[in-house]
């Protein structure tokens, strides 16, 4: 499975990180580059030659843009889910593995890294004192993953684009400062026809499935809201999140508005120490959902971490859901 899905991939993101012959990063222009960046204009003084990055989805977006020979070292715990059939396997081959945690100051020095590419909640954070405006001290530039800006709303509160604009965002981005303008776009030209070919298979507006995305949390659930990767993997793969008037990324509910909601589908995010199986007994045997449709009927369905925030696998995420809603679809 995992096989065919490495190489469904590896078609759908052809003349990018799977061996064709593109441009390369060394040619990228040595002039100032200025990006907008979470809604902040930035500008680079040159090419970066030393990026780490933090967790798996923004990892693989330098391995998709073949930006491996410009990376110093990731940091991910090594809960994500198997790398070794991925389509940018050789990236994971050839980057040093930093950290299993998330980075810190000592490991971006200690790389000497000319470039951190992490996002709110994926590396920086407040609380550890690991932000942009601290790295910047140190003389150490940042990008911000567009998924995890934060939007102003609240103080936490992220996202400010939908998902996948901010997936296309960020590869254009990245394309213009490390110069592989048309592998981006390429890329990105691939990614939406994938898509575009799962969304007219969906079904009709009235028959579309309900869908909760079920992260973690027994107390409360962890899930997505309108600004997560999910909410427009689920809406393109044909169903509507329950959760989409959340004006937020990745946020707590409560179980009752998950009752009140009543999801056609439950779809499980794998990863961490808590199993995908042990999520979907917790799930048909917590008293609170019994009259849920998606317990009633048990139509839960898994996707891996890295599936489900932003990341190159996003479409191949969409097209994998839209052929389980359409059976859900068919079968109501």
């Amino acid at each position: 499975m995992r096989k065919l899905l490495a190489a469904a991939l590896c078609l759908a993101a052809a003349a990018t990180g799977c061996g064709a012959n593109v441009e390369s990063s060394t040619d990228a222009k040595s002039t100032a580059v200025t990006l907008t960046n979470c809604g902040r204009k930035v500008t680079f003084d040159k090419v970066p030659e030393r990026v780490v990055t933090n967790d798996v989805g923004i990892t693989e977006l330098m391995f998709a843009l073949g930006l491996e020979d410009r990376m110093a070292g990731f940091a991910m715990p090594d809960d994500k889910g198997d790398l070794s059939s991925v389509p940018w396997k050789d990236g994971y081959d050839k980057v040093k593995w930093l950290s299993k945690d998330q980075l810190t100051k000592e490991n971006v020095v200690d790389a000497r890294a000319d470039l951190v590419f992490a996002g709110w909640n994926y590396g920086f954070r407040e609380d550890g004192g690991f932000t942009p405006d601290a790295l910047k001290k140190l003389g150490i530039p940042s990008y911000v993953l567009t998924e995890s800006c934060h939007n102003g709303r609240t103080e936490t509160a992220r996202g400010i684009m939908p998902p996948l604009d901010a997936l296309y965002a960020d590869l254009t981005n990245l394309g213009k400062l490390f110069g592989v303008e048309k592998r981006a776009a390429t890329l990105i030209a691939d990614f939406k026809k994938q898509i575009a070919d799962v969304r007219a298979k969906a079904p009709e507006p009235a028959d579309r499935p309900k869908v909760f995305l079920y992260d973690s949390g027994q107390d409360q659930p962890f899930t997505s809201g309108r600004y997560a990767a999910p909410e427009q993997i689920i809406s393109e793969a044909g169903g509507v999140n329950v959760m989409r008037d959340l004006q937020d990324s990745w946020t707590t509910v409560g179980w009752e508005s998950v009752v009140e909601r009543d999801p056609d589908v439950i779809v499980i995010c794998d990863y961490g120490d808590v199993s995908a199986e042990q999520k979907r007994k917790f799930l048909l045997s917590y008293p609170p959902l019994r009259n849920v449709s998606a317990v009633k009927h048990e139509r839960i369905f898994v996707l891996d971490y890295v599936d489900l925030v932003e990341s190159p696998r996003n479409p191949s995420a969409v097209e994998r859901l839209g052929t389980y809603l359409r059976k859900v679809a068919e079968e109501r």
